[in-house]
């Protein structure tokens, strides 16, 4: 059978300020209306032979994978969970790992979560031709076919034919700089390195353990370790730091003499910067690519995308990214947007909390976002999908007031359990156990003030939770 893994632990820098550590590019509708992460779920569904997809998360992102691949028409999802990140040669181990606890022959189609492929047919058609490879022992990887010398992704150089179809790799090359990538071009043997890869799930093992016996060994013991909570498997969090970090291409592709490249042409991209996002996007007739408010005058081959509701007009500019979220504003020079990385870089080194979350938090059992803040007080929004609850818990540093705006609201405080419904309000004082819970079948938004000397999420102290938090 063959099993998709899909490896969904980036973090999508380059897209700041739309993504962000805490809700990274794959988890985003950047192109139509489903997320990346979705789209790469949904576009094996086509193949044939196929099974559940096996999916590899970090543990921040583990409520945001499990409910996405549920609208996805998931419902009995693998979820596995790096406790820490360690690049893709341990994340397809993981995966192999448990691909073949169901079927010893396991074929695995390792896929990152954040590309984008806009010719499906094109890629089903490449996985077929590919699956002969991979049964006969091959570790396949599909080179993209170059339309332009890229300067921003990895080469690979073809070798002899192959009579099961593709090629031998020759070897893998680094991002080349122009001159060089335009040699590559010109050349013809040289395809861009997608990152997608087919091989027998034990094939892969089996060059792991040749090439790099310490990581898989390392792997093993983590894995073995795993434990079950609600739908995903933990990793050890001890045994897998210890796991040496390193990706598939250094790690297993560039040493092993079983490395084949299939070349494809799909419609593929990394989404790895706005200017790529800017070359896939649907151009007006200067072309701007535009999304939300946006109001283009003499502006020519601008990105321009506005996330809350505010108006960005451009006037007279060429070549510009201007992206617009509720709490950050980036604007670049198309050539530059490669950079944005050092504004999150700042952001971190200053303390901010821009790089890793947005106003609106999304969380397992809704969202929050927050409206004012001040010194000693802070306004949010916060709204409880129905039949979700947050955590008993309490406070050090601060109290609240919750308002109901709509639905009804059952609300712990101390030894009191009580409903609220719509214009009615509480008071939380500081330092009492407190929950809140929706028991009904819409959505309960409220607005909470919260007021205090210290007002960071971390002065949360849990003594019970549905999702496993600490």
């Amino acid at each position: 059978m063959l099993t998709p893994l899909i490896l969904s632990g980036g973090s999508g820098t380059r897209l700041w300020p739309l993504s962000r550590r805490n809700l990274p590019k794959q988890f985003l509708a950047l192109t139509g209306q489903s997320t990346l992460f979705q789209q790469t779920v949904e576009r094996t569904r086509g193949l044939t032979a196929v099974g559940t997809p096996i999916v590899v998360a970090s543990e921040d992102h583990r409520f945001l994978a499990a409910e996405q691949l549920l609208e996805a028409g998931v419902s009995t999802p693998t979820i596995l969970l790096e406790p820490c990140a360690r690049n893709t040669a341990p994340a397809i181990a993981l995966g192999a790992l448990r691909a073949l606890e169901a079927d010893r022959n396991a074929i695995i189609l390792v896929l990152p979560a954040d590309h984008l492929i806009g010719d499906t047919g094109q890629f089903e058609e490449a996985v077929v031709q590919a699956l002969p490879m991979a049964e006969k022992g091959w570790l396949v990887t599909f080179g993209i076919r170059p339309d332009r010398p890229e300067t921003g992704f990895g080469y690979i150089r073809r070798a002899k034919a192959l009579p099961e179809g593709g090629f031998q790799v020759e070897r893998f090359v680094e991002k080349p700089d122009l001159a060089t990538a335009e040699a590559y071009l010109a050349d013809g043997g040289y395809d861009w390195n997608s990152g997608m890869f087919l091989f027998r799930a034990a094939r892969y093992l089996e060059e792991l353990e040749l090439h790099a016996p310490g990581m898989l060994v390392a792997v093993r013991a983590a894995y073995a370790s795993a434990r079950h909570d609600l739908d995903f498997i933990r990793i050890d969090a001890q045994l897998f730091a210890a796991v040496p970090d390193n990706s598939i291409d250094y790690a297993v592709m560039e040493k092993t003499h079983r490395a084949a490249v299939l070349p494809v042409s799909c419609g593929w991209s990394d989404i790895g910067s706005w200017s790529a996002l800017w070359m896939t996007g649907a151009k007006d007739a200067d072309g701007n690519v535009r999304e939300g408010d946006t109001l283009a005058v003499d502006s020519r081959n601008c990105l321009l995308r506005s996330h809350d509701r505010h108006l960005i007009a451009s006037v007279g500019v060429d070549d510009l990214i201007v992206v617009s979220t509720p709490d950050a504003t980036l604007v670049a020079h198309r050539d530059a947007v490669q950079d944005v990385k050092k504004v999150v870089d700042q952001l971190k080194a200053s303390g901010r909390s821009e790089h890793s979350l947005h106003r609106m938090v999304l969380r397992p059992w809704g969202s929050y976002d927050s409206l004012e803040a001040a010194d000693r007080f802070q306004v949010k929004r916060i709204v409880v999908k129905p039949g979700a609850s947050l955590s008993l818990q309490k406070h050090h540093h601060r109290a609240e007031h919750w308002i109901v705006v709509s639905g009804t609201a059952e609300v712990t405080c101390d030894e009191k359990v009580f409903l609220l419904g719509e214009n009615q309000s509480t008071y939380i004082p500081l330092g009492s156990v407190h929950r809140l819970r929706n028991p009904g079948k819409v959505p309960v938004e409220l607005i909470e003030v919260q007021s205090g000397s210290y007002l960071g999420e971390d002065d949360i102290v849990r003594f019970d939770d549905v999702y496993g938090r600490a």
